[in-house]
């Protein structure tokens, strides 16, 4: 409530005039959050996806696994050791190709230099496709 005081009486009379100071502050914020959030909502290419009719099917080829041992000596699968320079000609005698999934399972203790290594070693040859093993935390915990 406000109060003209420029009149002599001695008396306070009230002013009925509406404060829309507070109000234009609203109304200034929600227009500052409409215009930050109205762009995002909108879609910029419109697209319509074709649904698939037929399930999804597993890789019909198993992966290698490639383990990196503490001494950094490499195995092949599950026996075939073999050294880091002939790596790429050992998985070409396995008739791996390219496109084949390679799994790497390395022992914590090897040095991260050196997983690099291999990493890029498997790169330059071409192979792409690579992922790597780690063990869940519950079978982490219990050896």
């Amino acid at each position: 409530m406000s109060f003209n005081l420029q009149q002599d009486d001695e008396e306070l009379v009230e002013q009925h005039d509406i404060n829309v100071t507070p109000f234009i502050d609203v109304m200034l914020v929600l227009l500052i959050i409409f215009m930050v959030a109205a762009p995002l909502a909108t879609v910029s290419v419109p697209v319509e996806l074709p649904s698939i009719d037929s399930e999804t099917k597993a890789s019909e080829q198993k992966p290698t696994y490639l383990t990196l041992q503490k001494d950094l000596s490499l195995v092949i699968g599950e026996k075939q050791s073999v050294a880091k320079t002939e790596l790429v000609e050992a998985l070409l005698q396995q008739k791996i190709t390219h496109e084949h999934a390679i799994l790497i399972r390395a022992d914590r203790s090897v040095d991260y230099g050196d997983f690099v290594d291999l990493l890029n070693i498997l790169s330059k040859a071409g192979y792409k496709n690579i992922a790597l093993v780690g063990l869940e935390k519950t079978q982490a915990s219990q050896q």
